[in-house]
């Protein structure tokens, strides 16, 4: 990598812009426009800011190193245009590329407290491995620092480095992207990131670039990129493996996939179909849209990305917006308040679709089937192991008084019931202690659930939901894989064959089956299915908040003093449903029903009664049914499939009905 030489060329850009300049003194701005008076090359944003600092608009402020430079270098072009004229839609909505980025979370990814308190976390545990730990965390956090101190010719890029470092504390800005080199786009992981360090910023607009000013006034030279809308621009950091170590801090030899983001959306169809990360992440206006103040003869672009770069964390975009001047921030609320309404809207309209049935209702017992479908082009949750999606199943009596809720939040915010451990994967629920929990689980090398992700040397549990397309036989299935009893769930991510027009794969849903016992309960019901998003759950915070460290107590201040919200993204009910009560108990007493062995070891059953037997059906535990018999006599021998496992018998005489549990073990 090397610096371009310009000093012939910077020569002749010169005399062009100050022709440009002469020539914009004399012609009349746009119709469009709301001014009255020509346009420079500096708006008055950029004049203030200038004039505030003392500095001449010929030299930016002075917070750029050898090879990359600060937002702040971009704010005065990409910025808002006082005259509301630039990056405006049809609407009049300022759309500006500044504002919009400034309170992302990659914005202020250098800041955020919560990561500072996690890497002071991860050194507290490994001291030993401090210098490599935060090398591995400040290149995706904090990019332009990291990469300038390698390029300089250090080895490593620490948190102390980065707390003197303006470009540094930029966290992932402007040229933290639009530096990056097409070159290995996509094969690269783990912070590694090829930047272009012949002073050029890619754009995705190929025509008619308007080079001048950038390159007088940035020192670089604005260039077609189309990589700028290729989704592996986003492998670098959203695909994470770390070494692991052992309790004592020793390397396994082993490694851990911490985060997964790009490697789940190449198995998927959305390559398939052309719809990139920055789609979805960055969604295009439709508008054509002048892209810099100052310049009213400027070509429309269109499309238009707005930088909104909304995820799924509501939870931390709100607790920093409550902490912005001990965090030294310089967005206003109203920016987060934007940035939080985009999340939200991807939270509510674009991650998940569900769809509640009501299946029958047999022998005291309601069965109802919750559908999940993943629209995310990723997993769901995806991104830091911490991110839950949960399930809260509520049904009530017509009076409103709950008749059964699994998943229900506690007053501390955790959800209720769940197994210290963790929870695992379900296709039937009956209890109301069994919730449908959506997260990866890892371990350490005793197989304990651990949050240190140094410690990690296993998963123990993967049931997010794949996207569609997703398949178990693609090349980076063993990156993403399916973990725990989801993988043997035949209703999780249900394989489609391929078509002319679809590659075929995973559809993308899980089905969980509720198996409701009623308790004699005869009457109108009411069911709500609701899906939770949760990104920092109190339970993945117990074990760094066990720990203390000034990063640690600052960020354990602000999460409890936070507004403790989960993301309600998915609601269904189901009104005025009628159910009658039957005793399965009753039942058998009435007809002398006997059924032996039970659990059974080699499948078969006997079964006799005091009165005729009709019919007998063996469903699975999903209500499935696999076998039907109508034997017209008391006494049935019969053999249940060949897997061990529960199954269900509905028992039909003329005296009534009745379902009965069977194991085979």
């Amino acid at each position: 990598m090397s610096i371009k030489n310009k000093s012939v060329r910077s020569t002749i850009i010169g005399a062009f812009v100050l022709m440009f300049i002469i020539i914009m003194a004399v012609i009349p701005i746009d119709n469009q426009s709301k001014a009255s008076t020509p346009l420079t090359f500096h708006t008055a944003k950029e004049l203030k800011y200038y004039s505030i600092h003392n500095i001449s608009p010929n030299s930016p402020p002075d917070d750029s190193t050898t090879y990359f430079k600060t937002s702040s270098w971009c704010s005065g072009c990409h910025g808002s245009d006082p005259l509301d004229f630039a990056m405006h839609d049809s609407e009049g909505n300022d759309i500006n590329t500044f504002d919009d980025w400034r309170a992302t979370m990659m914005a202020n990814s250098a800041k955020d407290p919560f990561w500072r308190a996690k890497v002071s976390h991860e050194v507290l545990v490994n001291p030993a491995h401090k210098d490599d730990i935060e090398n591995t965390c400040t290149s995706c956090h904090a990019p332009m620092g990291h990469y300038n101190a390698f390029f300089m010719g250090e080895s490593h890029y620490t948190m102390d480095d980065l707390l003197a470092d303006t470009i540094g504390l930029d966290g992932v800005s402007c040229v933290a992207c639009h530096q990056m080199s097409a070159e290995g786009i996509g094969a690269l992981n783990t912070g590694q990131i090829n930047y272009d360090t012949t002073d050029v910023l890619y754009g995705p607009y190929g025509e008619d670039v308007f080079a001048g000013p950038m390159e007088i006034y940035v020192g670089a030279e604005p260039v077609y990129g189309a990589h700028i809308n290729d989704a592996g621009l986003c492998a670098s950091c959203h695909t994470l493996v770390v070494e692991t170590l052992d309790l004592d801090g020793n390397p396994t030899g082993g490694e851990l996939v911490e985060q997964a983001t790009y490697q789940e959306w190449v198995n998927s169809n959305y390559p398939f179909n052309g719809i990139s990360c920055q789609a979805c992440h960055m969604p295009r206006v439709e508008d054509s849209i002048v892209i810099a103040t100052g310049y009213a003869n400027l070509d429309h672009r269109y499309p238009f990305g707005r930088h909104e770069l909304a995820g799924a964390n509501v939870f931390m975009l709100n607790l920093i917006k409550n902490n912005l001047k001990i965090l030294d921030i310089d967005a206003a609320p109203i920016h987060f308040d934007s940035v939080m309404a985009a999340t939200t809207r991807m939270l509510k309209q674009r991650t998940l679709d569900s769809e509640l049935e009501h299946v029958t209702t047999e022998n005291d017992t309601a069965y109802f089937k919750l559908t999940l479908t993943n629209k995310a082009g990723h997993k769901f949750p995806s991104g830091y192991p911490s991110r839950i999606a949960f399930v809260e199943f509520q049904v009530l009596d017509d009076d409103g008084n709950t008749l059964f809720h699994s998943g229900k939040i506690g007053t501390d915010n955790q959800v209720e019931h769940v197994d210290p451990n963790f929870e695992p994967h379900y296709d039937v629920i009956t209890k109301e202690e069994q919730v449908q929990i959506y997260e990866v689980v890892n371990g350490d090398v005793n197989g304990v659930f651990s949050t240190v992700l140094s410690r990690g040397a296993m998963t123990l549990k993967d049931n997010r939901l794949p996207p569609i397309g997703f398949r178990k036989d693609h090349f980076s299935y063993d990156t993403v894989a399916i973990i725990g009893e989801a993988f043997s769930d035949d209703n999780f991510n249900i394989e489609l064959p391929p078509t002319e027009t679809d590659p075929g794969g995973g559809n993308g849903t899980d089905i969980i089956h509720y198996h409701i016992p009623l308790n004699g309960f005869s009457g109108m019901i009411n069911v709500v299915a609701n899906v939770h998003y949760q990104s920092l759950p109190p339970r993945w915070m117990e074990e760094m908040f066990n720990e203390s460290t000034p990063e640690i107590n600052l960020f354990e201040n602000m999460y409890n003093n936070a507004d403790p919200s989960i993301v309600l993204i998915s609601q269904d009910e189901l009104n005025d449903i009628m159910v009658e009560a039957s005793s399965t108990e009753e039942f058998s007493e009435k007809i002398n029903l006997k059924i032996f062995p039970n659990p059974t070891i080699d499948g078969k059953i006997f079964i006799r009664a005091g009165v005729e037997i009709n019919s007998l059906i063996i469903r699975a535990v999903d209500g499935k049914e696999i076998a039907r018999y109508l034997p017209k006599k008391n006494q049935v021998e019969l053999n249940l499939p060949n897997i061990n496992g529960m199954y269900y018998l509905d028992i039909q005489t003329q005296e009534g009905s009745g379902t009965f549990q069977v194991i085979r073990e």
